[in-house]
């Protein structure tokens, strides 16, 4: 591998480092500007979240079986939402809006890109840093203020020290009051959806939890929108400028794709709802009328607002919304494609074809927001066009999943602990799919709009399936993180439930919303028409809670093993791409100041007269070894950084 002179030196001549090492702690782990790092944060940040709102989860899943039962340890914690331990209703419609806030935003959309594809994108295209290191440290601490206004949301909302009218005196309770429109409402946030649909979110004396809790909710919204515009304008300019010499653009790993396709889908729609949030806090706040509209009464009390709109709020949502269903599962596409080439030992099949899919589910993604709002009242002839165009969706989709499936086919597979993840997350994704197909037919979703069949899909496909992908990834690629091995046995251990479980939890809710169960309701106790599910109820209800007890092997399995595995080598995996021909953990530049040189494709396996069953991207053929050992021979050779070079 020739050396170059000026390390950093990369495509198109910009260099890739602009700092040195970190010689204090401040420096190296907390405010770093190392991309390693920082996606170690954002992942540890997540790991922190998606606990949350498992726990969050757990709580409704109780409260849906045993809605009379009485939890003392939960009323102890919230005397005012759950007094003597049984849940209000609005406390359980605050669980389900922070639930689904925490998991979209802080889980689905914060690990596989902000804590993969900070760690690893540099390293497999060659380089040796993000673009703008300063730039990435700020979108992980902006994410993470954004984390902390919502979290607050809990306190603001859940403590009687919020109340004006139970504290009337109380500094803090006047500061809610004069400047949150109020908290101390028994919740834990909104009452009003992940979605927080106006004129509900729009007016603070709506309900409970409709004050303080949704102006955080906005809040913090914006400021997430903030830090992912600053992450995608990094990610791109990365992946154009810094990939080192010959590595074009179809020689990428499918990893880098997939996070530069979710650098543009972040980049086009984030704006969308950070513009949405500002106009809905203008309307609680400054007396604006852009999404209530006229002769509104609240409470026996009419709204002083004209002329807005809330369909606009549903526009402008549901344009971020849907594209937001892809950034949080095209990562999920590249790791499982990435790692099921791996151990099927087989090169990708269709690797063209899988860009190209990728790209053509991005774009499609922008054009069918209204399949969310066919019953908003749209004109028949728009919710055809959306129709067609959500089911269009699906070719992309089968290309992709046809060629995964074509990977498998007549391979020598290595049944690891990460593959048996990325298998999940294609059976995951197909299973969930295909009820979209259903939902993307106007006829059908009116009947079963707002039912448990709606959740249950994009439950599948968007939540689940992403969080195998990212199951996948930490099993994959923690040896080069922390250069120690996970538990194989504890992997498999938390595999087999976890896979079981979630079709446990999800295949029953289909057959609940076909009966008819609606979304958001606290108990369904009152409706005799449900009785007969109950038994459905109490199976979620019991695999949900099996499944998210062993979660808890998998942490532990993460923790232990950072401090006590194995010591990983260098590439255990047997993989072919930049990330694995440097030490586990990486040095602090990557290349310890060298530029790799890149010949070859990213999934070269199985390659006829090769000494191994694999050729890493660094190793060059026959004719080229002899040019490159020539090159280091000569003193004085720079390598240029021109990303189109190299062999094809």
């Amino acid at each position: 591998m020739p050396e170059a002179h000026a390390a950093g030196e990369h495509h198109g001549g910009a260099v890739a480092h602009h700092h040195g090492p970190p010689t204090s702690f401040i420096r190296k782990y907390i405010f770093s500007i190392d991309h390693k790092v920082i996606g170690i944060q954002y992942l540890l940040l997540a790991l922190f979240s998606v606990f949350v709102g498992m726990v969050m989860s757990v709580l409704m899943r109780m409260n849906l079986t045993w809605p009379d039962h009485k939890w003392p340890l939960l009323g102890s914690i919230f005397k005012l939402g759950a007094p003597g331990g049984q849940m209000s209703p609005e406390f359980y419609l605050s669980l389900v809006t922070m639930h689904g806030t925490i998991m979209v935003f802080f889980v689905l959309t914060t690990a596989p890109q902000g804590g993969f594809g900070n760690y690893f994108l540099p390293i497999q295209i060659g380089a040796e840093d993000m673009a703008f290191p300063v730039l990435n440290m700020l979108s992980f601490w902006v994410t993470l203020v954004g984390l902390v206004v919502l979290i607050s949301a809990i306190f603001v909302e859940g403590s009687g020290a919020f109340s004006l009218s139970l504290h009337a005196k109380s500094a803090l309770a006047k500061w809610a009051a004069k400047y949150l429109a109020g908290g101390g409402s028994g919740t834990i946030g909104p009452i009003g959806g992940w979605t927080g649909y106006p004129p509900l979110s729009a007016v603070p004396s709506a309900g409970p939890g409709q004050g303080a809790g949704a102006t955080l909710w906005i809040t913090s919204i914006a400021i997430f929108c903030v830090a992912s515009l600053l992450g995608a304008l990094n990610f791109i300019t990365t992946l154009l400028n810094m990939r080192t010499r010959g590595m074009s653009l179809m020689r990428m790993p499918l990893t880098c794709w997939s996070w530069f396709t979710t650098a543009i889908l972040a980049l086009l729609s984030f704006p969308v709802l950070l513009a949405g949030g500002i106009l809905l806090l203008l309307d609680r706040h400054a007396g604006t009328s852009f999404f209530v509209p006229g002769n509104l009464i609240f409470s026996d009390k009419p709204i002083p607002h004209t002329g807005g709109s809330p369909i606009l709020w549903q526009h402008l949502f549901w344009f971020f919304g849907h594209p937001e269903v892809y950034i949080a599962i095209l990562p999920g596409m590249g790791a499982t494609s990435h790692i099921l080439a791996t151990f099927a030992r087989k090169p990708i099949f269709g690797y063209r074809a899988m860009v190209f899919a990728m790209f053509a589910i991005g774009l499609l993604g922008f054009f069918v927001w209204g399949h969310h709002m066919f019953m908003s009242g749209m004109s028949p002839y728009s919710a055809m066009a959306f129709s067609v165009l959500t089911l269009s969706i699906g070719v992309p989709s089968a290309i992709k999943t046809f060629n995964w499936l074509g990977t498998l086919w007549g391979a020598r597979i290595r049944f690891t602990v990460p593959m048996l993840f990325a298998i999940g997350f294609v059976s995951l994704f197909v299973a969930g799919g295909i009820t979209g197909l259903v939902l993307g037919q106007t006829s059908l979703d009116l009947s079963m709009h707002d039912t448990y069949f709606v959740l249950a899909h994009f439950h599948l496909v968007m939540g689940v399936a992403a969080i195998f992908g990212m199951f996948a990834g930490v099993y994959f690629w923690f040896p080069k993180m922390f250069g120690r091995m996970m538990n194989d046995r504890l992997g498999y251990i938390h595999f087999w439930p976890t896979f079981i479980g979630v079709y446990a939890i999800f295949i029953p809710m289909h057959v609940m919303g076909l009966v008819g169960m609606p979304r958001r309701y606290a108990s369904f106790a009152e409706y005799v028409f449900l009785n007969k599910t109950h038994p459905l109820v109490m199976l979620v209800t019991v695999a949900a809670i099996v499944t998210a007890v062993t979660q808890v092997i998998f942490f532990y399995n993460f923790f232990w093993s950072l401090f006590k595995g194995e010591k990983a080598p260098d590439n255990p995996w047997e993989a072919t791409t930049l990330e694995w021909t440097i030490p586990s953990p990486p040095p602090f530049d990557n290349f310890a100041g060298r530029v790799p040189v890149v010949y070859r494709g990213a999934y070269e396996y199985a390659v006829p007269d090769a000494p191994e069953d694999y050729v890493m991207q660094t190793t060059p053929d026959a004719t080229e070894a002899n040019v490159a050992a020539d090159g280091r021979a000569e003193q004085g050779e720079r390598v240029s950084g021109n990303g189109h070079d190299g062999h094809h």
